[in-house]
This record gives structure tokens, C-alpha cells and sequence, in this order.
């Protein structure tokens, strides 16, 4: 498989409307949202919609991506369920006789690792920070009961699994001719939030804690501060070449870098403004967030954040 034609492209944060939430299933033949594509030689992933989790993506609407190490293949997220887990395993067998070794979970979020059903039965490892696990336990069984009422029959054989395997800031993991750094950089978008970094290629797997076709969720209770501070001081310091978001294409570090903390800064600048103002909560849900419209997902979750962000700062 070559890799992706149009990286180039891609990487000067050309071709927007890739990540469009008006495009259809882009592989209808597989539970896949997506065909795998190789973003460097042996590093692959199936780009998942941006758009919210449905029945017609599968819940695919994540990154589910996978490196072949010349003995064996760690998988980056085990999916948000055991039929898309399993796709994803018939991709990896298309591309390599490699056995799957190690599945690393990015988060405690459903499409991170209700697939993990699928990792287990055949008997491999699955890594994930604990803070993770811990929302995998507490929050687990919410989050089957969401794909089940998205995924109906495609959440087929789903059952809630934690990783097997903890870490708390780092795991360092060889495997054939692939050094892996398996990173805990702070606090950002949710609780254990696991970043692969891999120094030989420059290239990171970053999960949610970088943006860039989609708008950057803001959970309840979130730390904005802490997430601009983990981004500037623990991932930015990396200068990775190369850089797959935990949503959307492939990309650089420049794209992340405007449209996570460019993002979060400027929200926190309008909040700001309008606690400064006197403003109240009622209000703070409507400051001008129109430069970011572009972004997939803006109308589901601008108010959101605005509000979760003034919540945040009011007590700052």
C-alpha cells in the first residue's frame, strides 16, 4: 500500500473539506469508516469521521491506527466496538502476517476502547494510563449503553474491558526495528490522556490532546489552562514531523498548534472579556466563537464549551 498521494497537501493544511461531516461512509464494503492509509512507511490508520458517532459510521469517528514493527504490530485504540475492532483486524492482516502484540488505548472514551472486547478474546495485551482505566470501570457501562443505542446490531459482541496493562507518565516499549515512548503529558482533554511517540520517525500519534479539523470538545470539569500548558511545554517541545490527531488527517504540528490552543486561547480571551464585563453565564454561551465556524462539529459543541469554559475562569 502506498503511502497517502496527497500528503504534501495534507501536511501544509490544504484539502479542508476531507474532513467534512457532509461526506458519506467512505468504505461502505467494511464497518470501517474509512480504508486504513499509510502515513509514513509502516505506520497506517483509518481516519474516522468527524462528525458525531452514528449507525452509518459505525461509531468509527476517531483515529484507529497501527504500526508494523518487523515483529509484530501494536494497534492505537482498540475501537468503539468488537465488529469494528475486528474490521480493523482484517486490515491489518491485508497489509502484514505480523501478529497483533499490543493495542494502546488513547483514553477512557467509548471509541477508544469498548473494541478492547474484540483485543482480549484473541488474547492481546491492552496499555492505557490508569486514569483511564479507572473511567473505563466507572464510566464503562454509559458508554456501552451509548453505542449500543447508536450501533444497534453493529454493537454485536461489545462488552466493556479494561486495559490489562497500566502506565502513570511513560511506558517505554521496543518491539522489532520501533522504539516507542508511550507519553502522559498532562492534563488536556480528559483523564489519562496517552500520546505514542515514536523519535526515530518524528511522528506522533497524539490523541485528543491535539485538534484540527474538528473542534476541540470541552468535557466538564476540564482544565483549559492546563490542557494550553501540557500542549506548550510537553508536546510542542517534541517538534514532531509528523502528527496524527486523535481526530482528522494526518498533519503538522503547526495545524494542531492553531486549531487546539489557538482555539482554546481564544475562547478563554472572549470568556474573559465578558466575566471582566460583568457578563454572566446566560450570555457567555453566545461570545463570537465565528472564526472557528470552519471546524466540523462547531454547531454541536461551541455553546458547550463556552459555557463550560466560563464556568472554568469564573473561579479562576
Amino acid at each position: 500500500m502506498k503511502p497517502i498521494a496527497a500528503m504534501g497537501l495534507i501536511l501544509a493544511g490544504a484539502l479542508p473539506a476531507l474532513g467534512s461531516e457532509d461526506i458519506a461512509d467512505q468504505y461502505p464494503q467494511s464497518e470501517l469508516y474509512s480504508k486504513p492509509v499509510q502515513v509514513i512507511p509502516n505506520v497506517y490508520s483509518a481516519i474516522g469521521a468527524t462528525a458525531p458517532p452514528t449507525y452509518e459510521n459505525a461509531g468509527h469517528n476517531n483515529n484507529l491506527s497501527f504500526v508494523v514493527t518487523g515483529d509484530g504490530v501494536v494497534v492505537v485504540n482498540g475501537g468503539a466496538s468488537y465488529r469494528l475492532a475486528r474490521a480493523l483486524h482484517d486490515e491489518i492482516r491485508a497489509v502484514t502476517d505480523q501478529p497483533v502484540r499490543l493495542v494502546i488505548d488513547e483514553n477512557g472514551q467509548g471509541h477508544a476502547f469498548l473494541g478492547n472486547s474484540y483485543w482480549a478474546e484473541q488474547g492481546v495485551d491492552i496499555l492505557a494510563h490508569a486514569d483511564a482505566i479507572h473511567e473505563m470501570e466507572t464510566e464503562g457501562h454509559q458508554e456501552l449503553m451509548n453505542i449500543q443505542r447508536t450501533n444497534r446490531d453493529r454493537a454485536e459482541g461489545t462488552t466493556v474491558v479494561p486495559a490489562n496493562l497500566s502506565f502513570e507518565d511513560r511506558h517505554e516499549l521496543t518491539m522489532g526495528d520501533v522504539r516507542f515512548e508511550i507519553l502522559h503529558l498532562g492534563p488536556s482533554h480528559g483523564p489519562g490522556d496517552t500520546q505514542v511517540w515514536i523519535p526515530q520517525w518524528s511522528l506522533m500519534i497524539a490523541g485528543d490532546i491535539a485538534f484540527h479539523e474538528r473542534m476541540p470538545p470541552i468535557f466538564e470539569g476540564a482544565c483549559t489552562r492546563c490542557w494550553i500548558e501540557t500542549f506548550e511545554t510537553g508536546f510542542m517541545p517534541l517538534a514532531p514531523t509528523y502528527v496524527i490527531p486523535g481526530h482528522g488527517h494526518p498533519t503538522n504540528l503547526a495545524m494542531v498548534e492553531i486549531g487546539t490552543i489557538g482555539y482554546l486561547k481564544d475562547l478563554r480571551a472572549k470568556i474573559g472579556a465578558h466575566i471582566e464585563d460583568g457578563g454572566d453565564l446566560a450570555d457567555a454561551y453566545y461570545v463570537d466563537q465565528s472564526n472557528w465556524a470552519h471546524l466540523d462539529t462547531f454547531e454541536e459543541l461551541a455553546t458547550k464549551n463556552a459555557g463550560r469554559v466560563y464556568e472554568e475562569m469564573e473561579w479562576e
